[in-house]
């Protein structure tokens, strides 16, 4: 992967499987800004720990108390023996804050070695109810991860209250020139219950270019929390069994 400051311009897409079909894409556009490089990442549209059209905040991520980001993931990859494995720059891919609101489902952190492969991948999700859990997603022998590898982690963490918090996810990471597209599966007792994808190009982030891409979705981070209540609605109505929310785990991280 490029460690450089980039628009990841493209769409999400959700598929229920069970218990009953539904299926919905929109576009969306993320960030994916090389943390070693943080603070030259701003422009005249986009601040850095600053407000602007959109924004960054290290609040947002990590311990979430504003501290430096590249010291936590650094740490957490130390405490999981990924600290020589992981010895180049950490991308992070997320959406901005736009006129100062944000809510973000899943960052992904990506944890590259010095030729710029990835051999880790943090995935921080967020639900609505403030609560945050990251999955820390590695082969075993910490090995590069290449298109087309499966990588499993089991769910600890309440996300949609039409499933419970049981199973495991199933993860793939594919990255093709300037192209980019996660595949997360959730199963449960073997079987296929949601499929969700995120595919997308990069540009060099530029003022011009987070332009273009708002143009091309203006909403943004209202849409995703207005799609979220929609979707939500539509499977109440199809009276969708609803779980009620457990405590959230002990442990921020797997």
């Amino acid at each position: 992967m490029k460690t450089v400051a980039t628009v990841l311009r493209g769409a999400v897409m959700h598929e229920r499987h069970l218990p009953v079909n539904n299926r919905f894409s929109y576009a969306l556009f993320m960030l994916c800004l090389p943390l070693s490089r943080l603070k030259e990442s701003g422009n005249a549209l986009l601040g850095i720990e600053r407000w602007r059209l959109f924004s960054f905040f290290n609040r947002d991520h990590g311990a979430r108390d504003g501290s430096p980001l590249e010291p936590w993931i650094r740490a957490i990859l130390q405490r999981h023996g990924l600290a020589a494995a992981c010895n180049g720059d950490v991308l992070l891919q997320t959406l901005p804050r736009l006129f100062g609101f944000v809510f973000n489902p899943v960052s992904f952190w990506y944890c590259l070695d010095e030729e710029g492969r990835v051999r880790a991948v943090l995935a921080e999700v967020n639900n609505t109810f403030g609560e945050h859990h990251n999955y820390l997603i590695c082969h075993e022998d910490h090995r590069e991860i290449r298109a087309g590898d499966e990588l499993r982690a089991r769910k600890v963490f309440h996300v949609s209250p039409f499933y419970p918090v049981r199973g495991e996810y199933r993860f793939r990471f594919s990255t093709h020139g300037s192209h980019l597209a996660v595949a997360i599966d959730y199963l449960d007792g073997g079987l296929l219950q949601l499929a969700t994808r995120v595919s997308g190009r990069h540009e060099v982030l530029s003022a011009g270019s987070l332009l273009r891409a708002w143009i091309g979705c203006p909403l943004l981070t209202f849409g995703v929390v207005a799609r979220i209540n929609l979707q939500a609605l539509r499977l109440v109505l199809r009276r969708v069994t609803i779980f009620r929310k457990p405590s959230p785990p002990v442990q921020e991280r797997t």
